[in-house]
Parts: structure tokens; sequence; C-alpha cells
């Protein structure tokens, strides 16, 4: 583990959910961390407060992902946050909402587009022009049904299926400096508003049969952080969910 041991990342969305665990997680091995968050600021100070009295080291940087232009600025702030090079990237900010093929709307697929492939993408290209890097690493939060269909929230997996195709030319693109991988969770956190019986009733799903722990996803980063020859690849942390479903051949 001693070999993220000072480097810095910047994890968006990491007020809650997976982008908390995940910012604990890389702060226990001595990562300083840049907290991305949007509109949860309370949250964002808990995580920071957290990895300190842990004895790591965070700071807090907020920019809308929906807004281009506070997408293209983020990588800039969180290097004078942190006063020199970002070695880590990991884009998991998302929005989930519920939405059908038949009453998908403009504004939500653009919005979707927005937050979850070019704020990735942005960030990615700001990232790799740093100057100097070498060795670095993005991770992007996939969903394991982007080989099936999630019939439920298109949008969402339009746009995840384009951050699916960004992470395979991103890691052609940015290659030999940076490493770009991506890890895609399966039924690890009930949706929010709903408790451990969603997960419950939705184990039968996976071969496994059972759900996942935000740790599983952790444990997948790291791993992808501290590998030196594994690039433009995608770990699925499903319980082997994505092997039931093959939507897209």
């Amino acid at each position: 583990m001693g070999k993220l041991t000072h480097k810095t990342a910047l994890i968006t969305g990491a007020a809650k959910r997976l982008g908390r665990a995940m910012a604990l997680a890389l702060a226990k091995q001595d990562v300083l961390v840049v907290v991305h968050y949007h509109a949860s600021q309370a949250l964002a100070a808990s995580v920071k407060a957290d990895i300190e009295q842990g004895g790591g080291h965070a700071v807090l940087c907020q920019a809308d992902l929906a807004d281009s232009a506070e997408a293209d600025s983020l990588v800039g702030r969180a290097v004078e946050l942190v006063g020199r090079p970002l070695d880590i990237l990991i884009n998991n900010a998302a929005i989930f909402e519920t939405q059908s093929l038949l009453e998908t709307t403009s504004q939500a697929l653009a919005e979707n587009m927005q937050v979850h492939a070019y704020a990735p993408l942005a960030l990615s290209r700001d990232f790799a022009a740093q100057g100097q890097l070498a060795n670095g690493h993005i991770v992007n939060l996939l969903d394991s049904r982007v080989q099936d269909y999630d019939k439920l929230h298109v949008p969402y997996h339009l746009s995840k299926r384009s951050l699916l195709a960004l992470t395979r030319m991103l890691a052609v693109e940015l290659a030999p400096a940076v490493a770009v991988n991506a890890v895609a969770p399966g039924l690890i956190l009930a949706p929010e508003g709903q408790g451990d019986e969603y997960l419950q009733a939705l184990a039968h799903t996976n071969p496994l049969n059972r759900s996942g722990e935000p740790t599983d996803i952790c444990e997948a980063v790291l791993f992808l952080l501290q590998s030196e020859f594994i690039t433009g690849q995608v770990i699925y942390v499903d319980g082997g969910r994505h092997m039931k479903g093959h939507m897209y051949g």
C-alpha cells in the first residue's frame, strides 16, 4: 500500500455514498484528498473532518459539474488548493433520476451527458495537461449495467455508456503518462430513500446471490491505483451481474 503515500487525489462527488468511502480509503493510504462537492457542503465538511481525525489530510472544493465552465476550471482550482500537481483523478460524481426511453427529454439527456461524459472528459484532459506528469491514474465510476440495459434510467444509462467509451479512448490518448481505468459497481448501495430491503430483494439478480459493500469498490479502486501495467480496463464489482445481460453484443 506504500505506493500511494504522499500522493494527491481529486475525487468528484466525494461528499457522500461511494465518493465518501473512496475519500476515506485513500486518506488512510496517506493520500491528500481534494473532496469535491456540489450542493452537499455540510457532508463534504464531515468527510474532511473524519479524514483529519484519522490523521489524514483533505481540502474541500465546490463545483457544479453540470456547468461546463466550472468543470473546465476544477482541476486548476484543485491544484491551487494543494499546491502541487494531482496524481490521481476519480470521476465519481453522478446524477440518477428515473426516466424511461419514451419519457426522455433533451434537457435530461444533455444534463446527464454533461455530468457523466463531458465533465470526466474535461477533468481528464486537464489532469493530463498538468505537465511532467508520470504514472498518473484516472479511475472512472461506471455502472455494471453498461453491458445490459437500464430501461428505467435511460439518460443516465446512455451517458454511462459514453463514459465507458471515453475510458478506453482516454487510455489510448493519455498514455504513457496516465493510466485510465474504470470500476463498475453493481448492487452495492440502495438508492437514496431506500433501505436494506431494496438490496435483499435484488440479491438474486447476480450469481453470487448477495449485495456488496462500499469497501468492495474501494478495494478495486486501490488495486487499479497501485497497478503500473493496467490501462483501458473495467473491473465489474457486481457479483457477476454483468455476465447475465449482453444487450450490446
